[in-house]
């Protein structure tokens, strides 16, 4: 590991709401604070959002400039890219932003039923090869596994340069009868002006650089039917 990685993790275990917790501490048990991050964490009863896989943070801080009134929280597993996002969080005195180090796998691990009132997918992978189906994040099994934590009929966003996510992720949500809000095979083309497009990741620029449409898809997540795969056939 090079020494701007090293010191970057070191730099990271300095910073105020950054937690990594270790593979025995929460591998098939629970995170002592499960169903307690906004009151004991951020102070208040205000909405949970997390990102997904949120690399060096740029979808999390730019959620929270535009809701104070909402606690954000990203996830992910590498450390090196997260420690933008919590270096600036930290310098700059935002309150309503936390990040949490771990596996997606594991998430059930930190939140209760209920906890988490929306969940953010920015830009993942979109695991193409059928035999990875079940790692797509927007994916059935994932799918499955958020409904442990999500409030009912919680809001999913998925945003990606990737034609075939999106539309996978549109025909499941339809497959299985979930409420789709909105959806776009190119928000800037249509020219949409909310979120969706005001806040840009690295990546996001450097695909709109090259000419690249970015997909957008909203949908609900209820809570009282498990949600089915598509049959190989059509996804």
């Amino acid at each position: 590991m090079g020494k701007k990685k090293l010191a970057r993790f070191r730099e990271l275990e300095t910073f105020d709401r950054v937690y990594q917790p270790l593979f025995e501490e929460v591998f098939q048990k629970d995170y002592p604070l499960k169903g307690r991050w906004c009151g004991e964490v951020f102070g208040n009863n205000h909405p949970l959002i997390l990102e997904l896989g949120c690399g060096k943070g740029e979808y999390t801080l730019g959620l929270a400039r535009n809701h104070p009134g909402c606690n954000f929280m990203g996830l992910d597993i590498k450390g090196a890219r997260m420690w933008k996002g919590a270096r600036e969080t930290n310098h700059e005195g935002i309150r309503n932003v936390a990040f949490l180090r771990t596996r997606i796998e594991f998430i059930q691990s930190f939140f209760a039923p209920g906890e988490v009132q929306e969940l953010w997918i920015t830009f993942p992978d979109p695991q193409l090869k059928k035999r990875r189906k079940k790692k797509r994040l927007t994916g059935a099994a994932f799918l499955n596994n958020y409904r442990h934590f999500l409030k009912d009929n919680g809001l999913i966003h998925l945003k990606t340069d990737n034609k075939f996510l999106y539309a996978y992720t549109v025909e499941l949500a339809r497959y299985n009868n979930l409420e789709i809000e909105c959806s776009s095979g190119d928000i800037y083309r249509e020219g949409w002006d909310n979120d969706i497009v005001s806040i840009q990741t690295y990546y996001e620029s450097r695909f709109l650089s090259e000419g690249m449409p970015i997909h957008y898809v909203r949908f609900r997540l209820p809570l009282n039917r498990e949600i089915r795969e598509l049959p190989d056939e059509i996804q």
